[in-house]
């Protein structure tokens, strides 16, 4: 018969009946807290885990400030592809100029200069290659288009198709800025931001400085948005105050082309670069716009600013803080100097593409425009790459 046992009793090996010590309720104690923590801790990692998950699905990854309409600034990765965004031409009556009382921006600081002699170029706006210009052979180098030109003389350093057809995408934009600059009135009128600018940006996924509908911003500051985040509502809005419409400013655009001696080989139908094809130039021929660009006092000093902070105002209480992402890019990369402006571009057309300004260690000046990268990481390093070869 069955011998029958309580809670405290156990039967060891002999067949005798044993009561559990109290060494063993203690252990059973141990074990059952040990589970418990372990429990716990799965637990709280999961929920941790799955928390997470759900803030990175809900941010996504940050919007590229792309170039040329689109510039894409991702960081370097294997599939270093632009995404296509969609360039129609913009809508006419963009902006609207209301100088009131009450919509004053904060006053900017002036940046303190960085090229100290832009005197230093050579005049004029032309350029020329001989025995010593070399052509750009390396494969290593992926843009499909390149020129150097070293500013003491116009001197092509090196190059690579300097003459084709090029679509210069969000490059146009210095354009913008130079030609804006030279007609420029007063720095510190206010521009009223449209719905019209606002939609056109937003339903062709341009990028943007995020101005508001009825934001009112001050003409510098459209300025550094349209150079540092590429903003197709500041250079929108700054083509339409300078020109009384988008129209007659693309005309001021052509008309300084044809002052450069350019207008055979480029031509401009809009102020923020997105594709349409009698939007083009030629490498040589963003050179010199860039040349013209750092010979004004107003463009060098946007152009060479790497960050900058939009005035306070109802919609922006602590402003917008935007940047040139290849100067701060390209600043940690060995150029055999130092990097002081650029604009980079992109369009599905003409891919990606940059222009920008260096002085070199030896004290020199160089100019250098690729265009046809297969990505913005892509053209940054050409444009090390470049520099590093043919710069001392």
């Amino acid at each position: 018969m069955a011998k029958r046992l309580n809670k405290d009793q156990y039967i060891d090996s002999w067949g005798n009946v044993q009561n559990y010590s109290s060494w063993h309720y203690e252990r059973q104690k141990q074990i059952r807290r040990r589970l418990i923590m372990a429990l716990s801790i799965f637990a709280f990692a999961v929920v941790l885990t799955v928390a997470l998950v759900l803030i990175f699905m809900k941010k996504g990854p940050d919007k590229p400030a792309s170039a040329g309409v689109a510039e894409k600034n991702e960081v370097p990765a294997a599939a270093d592809t632009p995404v296509l965004e969609a360039d129609t031409p913009p809508e006419e009556n963009v902006a609207v100029v209301t100088p009131t009382p009450e919509a004053t921006a904060t006053p900017t600081p002036e940046p303190t200069p960085v090229i100290s002699h832009p005197d230093m170029f050579y005049e004029g706006y032309t350029v020329f290659a001989d025995e010593n210009t070399e052509e750009i052979t390396s494969e290593e180098i992926l843009s499909s288009y390149a020129v150097l030109v070293d500013l003491k003389d116009g001197h092509i350093v090196a190059q690579r198709n300097p003459m084709d057809k090029i679509y210069p995408a969000s490059m146009t934009k210095v354009m913008t800025v130079l030609v804006a600059a030279e007609h420029m009135e007063d720095p510190d009128a206010m521009v009223t931001m449209t719905r019209e600018i606002t939609d056109f940006v937003f339903l062709n996924d341009l990028s943007a400085v995020g101005y508001e509908v009825g934001e009112q911003v001050s003409v510098m500051e459209l300025f550094y948005g349209t150079i540092l985040r590429s903003g197709g509502d500041a250079a929108l809005a700054l083509a339409e105050h300078i020109g009384g419409s988008e129209d007659a400013f693309v005309a001021m655009m052509n008309d300084k082309l044809k002052e450069l001696g350019f207008d055979e080989v480029a031509h401009f139908s809009n102020p923020v670069g997105h594709y349409e094809d009698d939007n083009y130039c030629t490498p040589v021929a963003m050179a010199m716009i860039m040349k013209a660009a750092m010979e004004n006092d107003i463009c060098r000093e946007v152009m060479c600013t790497k960050r900058y902070n939009t005035a306070s105002n109802e919609f922006h209480p602590d402003g917008i803080d935007i940047s040139n992402l290849f100067l701060r890019r390209i600043e940690d990369l060995d150029t055999h100097g130092e990097v002081l402006a650029a604009k980079t571009g992109y369009v599905i057309q003409s891919r990606n593409c940059a222009v920008s300004y260096e002085e070199s260690n030896d004290g020199n000046r160089y100019i250098l425009v690729t265009s046809g990268a297969p990505g913005s990481w892509k053209a940054i390093y050409d444009h090390e790459k470049i520099y590093a070869s043919y710069v001392n």
